[in-house]
């Protein structure tokens, strides 16, 4: 089968192309897995930290991708979920120990012995994967492979950062960062709090207009203060700076949810610029979030059928990949990235 491997960690910045174009055996199955034939695959900015070592895979050479949506080509002789041409969707968790305390309290981003798709075993940057049938999810027929690819993780763990935030209907909400997870939490955000207003931090005049057109309220760059004080704010961001301006604009008892796999090393001495009183006192709060839950894939795909949410999409070939990965390393983003495998 046709694939896109990683085969060798480097800079994206030094090497526009950090990704083959090759033919690969297809993924065998076991008993209760099924084979995916995949239609679309979303680029995601946890590929960026995988290809520069930030969270690389185990072993090389690797296919990367953990949006992935396709059809039910085969599946083992004990897995009875699917039938042969259902459409499904696979997410970033791509396995978990299931009895542990937080599998068993339906937590099993947090397991010990999670593992990714895209990482850890095989992703969606190819013809064929293969996945537990407990682990791929019904994909709602509102959704064109395209526009579903990027729910499957940009979605979802922006739906998980935003219940992460404990944020009021009516409450203000700070967005750091307008890529492919920000723009769809907006969505979610209009539709869930429709009296909360969404305030948007970013360094792209076209990230700003995008926002706006969506329904933010204002939007400015990461390094500006925000008109009023927030009482959450979601950080999309690979870097540390926009940590640090976030905090200050925190109302107290305010809470900030960062949502990254991964920050980038190149601005860590932004942190020594906290100041205690200003960033941190009055009980305000940091959260990280740790990948993504079952639970918030099947519960987003509900809701973001039930809106509908439709993302906004950029569309590459397979072929295309580096182009895809270099453009969103680049900051040239406009709603969410999709490679189109068949």
């Amino acid at each position: 089968m046709k694939a896109a491997i990683l085969e060798k960690i480097t800079s994206l910045k030094e090497n526009k192309e950090p990704l083959k174009i090759t033919e690969v055996p297809e993924p065998a199955i076991g008993d209760t897995e099924i084979l995916v034939k995949v239609s679309a695959c979303g680029v995601c900015h946890t590929e960026l930290d995988e290809i520069e070592g930030r969270t690389p895979p185990p072993v090389l050479p690797f296919i990367l991708g953990h949006q992935v949506v396709g059809t039910v080509a085969d599946a083992g002789k004990s897995a009875s979920k699917f039938k042969i041409g259902d459409r499904v969707g696979v997410g970033w968790i791509h396995s978990a120990c299931g009895h542990c305390a937080a599998c068993l309290f339906g937590n099993e981003n947090l397991c010990a012995d999670f593992k990714a798709t895209g990482r850890d075993a095989p992703g969606g940057y190819a013809q064929y994967l293969s996945i537990a049938e407990n682990f791929a999810f019904a994909i709602p027929e509102v959704f064109s492979d395209v526009q579903a690819a990027p729910l499957l993780c940009a979605g979802a763990i922006g739906y998980r950062s935003l219940r992460l935030t404990n944020l009021i209907d009516g409450q203000r909400l700070g967005l750091t960062g307008f890529g492919a997870s920000a723009h769809l939490v907006l969505k979610m955000v209009r539709y869930r709090y429709p009296h909360s207003e969404i305030f948007v931090f970013a360094r792209s005049k076209n990230e700003q207009k995008f926002a706006l057109e969506l329904g933010a309220v204002w939007a400015g760059d990461t390094g500006e203060e925000s008109p009023q004080k927030l009482h959450a704010i979601i950080d999309t961001t690979p870097v540390w700076k926009p940590v640090v301006e976030a905090l200050k604009n925190l109302e107290p008892a305010g809470r900030l949810v960062i949502n990254a796999i991964r920050k980038e090393e190149a601005d860590k001495n932004n942190l020594l610029m906290l100041d205690y009183p200003r960033h941190l006192w009055m009980e305000k709060e940091i959260k990280s979030v740790a990948n993504v839950a079952r639970r918030d894939i099947e519960e987003f795909l509900q809701l973001a059928a039930q809106i509908p949410i439709m993302p906004d999409v950029e569309e590459y070939p397979l072929d295309e990949a580096n182009r895809a990965l270099v453009e969103l390393k680049e900051g040239k983003i406009r709603g969410a990235k999709v490679l189109r495998i068949s």
